[in-house]
């Protein structure tokens, strides 16, 4: 086989596997995982009437029910808007979070047939970078959205998204500073490598949750708050302005909320890779477990790479289910307190912890 032909296959082969078999896989679960979670906080069933031939595989079909309506309902456009911008403004949004997560890698290298293939679809140098750049491209989506539809509430909720995600973006990229000075890298794979490292003989690993935990209490809510999700969600505050898509029905607005929960999952991802090892699992070496120098466990290749991508899903299931906890647990914030949380109270934080890791690592070096 031609060597180009081979390199495309192998491309389209790990966009499949990756965005739509990995990541809209999750996030169209999370739809229904978010109804039942918040039916348990609330003492009640949850979604479980849309059913195939009696079976309603406990709520499951609500998906596909969800689709089918959104698909079916009218394509609703402002007489007075721009209908140019208005169709192209979810579609902005949704593009970002997808192309976010092809930096990411989730999983170690493999060889097969002589070959090494890694399971990530690009491999930048500069992979910390280019998800804070494709992910803020949701400020696009949110501006145009509030302008092109005409509408007071719209605008309204637009400009709150607006200072929102820029105040808090700032904020992000400085909690970041600090994991890039000790790991001394913006590409991904070397950030997770250097996370492979232990302390105390072996026991402890050297995950960003241990060498930057003030950077991770930092980044968390600064990043939900990028999601515009609750606690942060006072850009389509329900109650009050109903938000920049007030004006989208059918495919386009759930086009918006499909983009909410393929962020949830980057976001996860990312969490994962920058705080808790991507990939590495504690004590799993790529000959198998090492439990400090006394005991040590042999594994195959395969099945070390196995367990290594299990343990990179599980993480980022768990911080998905984290968002979604919090989502249904913490009321929403005052727009001026939200505002005062980041510029007052966060950013002075991540400077401080940017100053102090500095020191650390010039005094280390």
């Amino acid at each position: 086989m031609h060597p180009m032909l081979f390199a495309t296959l192998v491309a389209l082969a790990k966009i499949v596997l990756i965005l739509f078999m990995f990541i809209m896989a999750i996030a169209t679960l999370l739809t229904w995982a978010e109804r039942k979670q918040s039916a348990v906080l609330q003492d009640r069933i949850g979604a479980n009437r849309a059913d195939f031939m009696g079976f309603r595989l406990w709520g499951l079909l609500n998906i596909a029910a969800d689709g089918i309506k959104s698909f079916t309902k009218e394509d609703w456009v402002p007489p007075t808007g721009n209908p140019i911008i208005h169709n192209l403004a979810p579609f902005i949004g949704l593009f970002g979070a997808m192309v976010s997560f092809a930096v990411i890698p989730f999983g170690p290298p493999l060889q097969l047939f002589g070959q090494t293939f890694t399971l990530q679809l690009v491999d930048l140098n500069i992979g910390l970078l280019y998800i804070l750049a494709f992910g803020s491209m949701g400020i696009y989506s949110v501006v145009l959205a509030g302008w092109s539809s005409n509408n007071k509430f719209a605008q309204l909720g637009a400009l709150r998204g607006i200072c929102q995600m820029i105040s808090y973006e700032v904020v992000l990229g400085l909690s970041l500073i600090g994991v890039i000075l000790v790991t001394g890298s913006v590409r991904l794979p070397e950030i997770i490598a250097y996370q492979g490292q232990y302390w105390l003989g072996g026991w402890i690993p050297k995950w960003g949750i241990f060498t930057q935990p003030l950077a991770f209490l930092l980044f968390l809510p600064a990043a939900i708050a990028e999601t515009k999700r609750v606690p942060f969600d006072v850009p389509e505050g329900e109650s009050e302005i109903i938000g920049y898509f007030v004006e989208y029905s059918g495919l386009k607005f759930g086009l918006f909320l499909l983009g909410e929960f393929i962020e949830i999952v980057v976001l996860a991802a990312f969490i994962s890779v920058l705080f808790f090892g991507g990939w590495q699992v504690p004590w799993l070496t790529d000959a198998g477990f090492q439990f400090g120098s006394a005991l040590s466990i042999p594994l195959s290749e395969w099945l070390v790479a196995t367990l290594r991508i299990l343990g990179f899903i599980a993480k980022v299931i768990f911080f998905c289910m984290l968002q979604l906890q919090i989502r249904w647990t913490l009321p929403r914030f005052r727009f001026d307190h939200l505002l005062r949380l980041g510029w007052k109270e966060m950013m002075p934080l991540a400077l401080l912890n940017v100053f102090i890791t500095a020191i650390v690592m010039y005094v280390l070096s």
